[in-house]
């Protein structure tokens, strides 16, 4: 997420040990400049970047603005894994491109959890009528056509290598979309690697400690995920 910048170290540090990122959005303001900082770090790391534009149910970019705006900014072509349907007052949900399906967003105080009903794209009389909205249910089958028609098709190869970045759109606030975006980000994503590491033996205080190190300091032992021993502790990631 953009963040503040007195947090930007933490974030940098824990990008070197990160697998995938997931690039946060405000649906409202788009790219913002700690954003672009923090994008650069995850490019030159070749980083699987997952994007999440929240606070859908506020007034909000245009999704095909904040499309534009990775792409002309960052060289990043986006595929929509969900598109929205309107925004602030007017947000009706999410359609799932890849199930074909469409989560209705049912508003409840901002405290709360967002109601959730599901509608298959083959039922377009259900479908029309819960969302209540002519104009919307209208612009969502030209969504659908536009976005089947002129975006290109998602390609795994050049999402793992940086080179496309899947996209979501929900409201963290409500809890709506992110366990949709959740599901998919852990089916999609790179697994979890091993890394190299330097096993240590200890020494008798900081000294030995420090001596058994410079014996060789290239990390020369692989760390697996589920390697019995291993503990990490996360603190102040963006």
């Amino acid at each position: 997420t953009p963040g503040h910048q007195d947090f930007s170290e933490d974030t940098y540090r824990a990008l070197a040990a990160a697998d995938n990122a997931v690039m946060l959005l405000d649906a409202a303001k788009g790219l913002e400049p700690q954003t672009r900082k923090l994008f650069e770090v995850t490019r030159m790391r070749n980083l699987p970047l997952f994007t999440f534009v929240n606070k859908m149910d506020r007034p909000a970019l245009d999704p095909s603005e904040i499309m534009d705006q990775i792409e002309q900014e960052f060289g990043l072509e986006t595929y929509p894994i969900v598109w929205p349907i309107g925004d602030g007052e007017r947000f009706k949900g999410v359609l799932d491109r890849i199930d074909n399906v469409v989560h209705l967003f049912g508003k409840g105080d901002r405290k709360s959890k967002a109601e959730v009903e599901t509608v298959p794209m083959s039922d377009l009389e259900t479908l029309k009528a819960r969302i209540d909205d002519q104009e919307l249910y209208d612009k969502l089958m030209e969504d659908i056509e536009i976005l089947d028609e002129l975006i290109a098709p998602l390609d795994m190869d050049r999402v793992i290598a940086g080179d496309q970045s899947p996209l979501f759109f929900g409201s963290a606030m409500t809890n709506f979309g992110v366990q949709l975006f959740l599901d998919k980000f852990c089916n999609m994503g790179v697994k979890p690697l091993g890394r190299l590491a330097k096993v240590v033996e200890e020494g008798k205080g900081k000294k030995g400690a420090q001596s058994k190190l410079d014996q060789d300091d290239e990390p020369n032992d692989l760390v697996n995920p589920d390697f019995g021993e291993f503990t990490g502790f996360v603190f102040k990631t963006q």
